[in-house]
């Protein structure tokens, strides 16, 4: 079992063992599931890395369809 300790800031180190596992690298977001008495941690995927459309998400409202519906 690998262990941290939580500071008096609720902060805590990812033992150098579990960053190697899931590849962690410094910027790197990490996502936590919360099940009955334990939390798995895994490393977020962001949407871009999943749709390389997904960037432009910021661009798909209501009003852009109108705008643009005639190009």
């Amino acid at each position: 079992m690998i262990t941290s300790k939580l500071t008096s800031k609720a902060q805590t180190t990812i033992p150098q063992p579990v960053r190697a596992a899931l590849k962690l690298r410094d910027g790197d977001e990490i996502a936590y599931v919360i099940a009955d008495d334990h939390v798995v941690i895994s490393k977020a995927t962001s949407p871009a890395a999943e749709d390389p459309f997904a960037t432009f998400g910021e661009w798909d409202s209501e009003a852009d369809r109108k705008a643009y519906a005639g190009l």
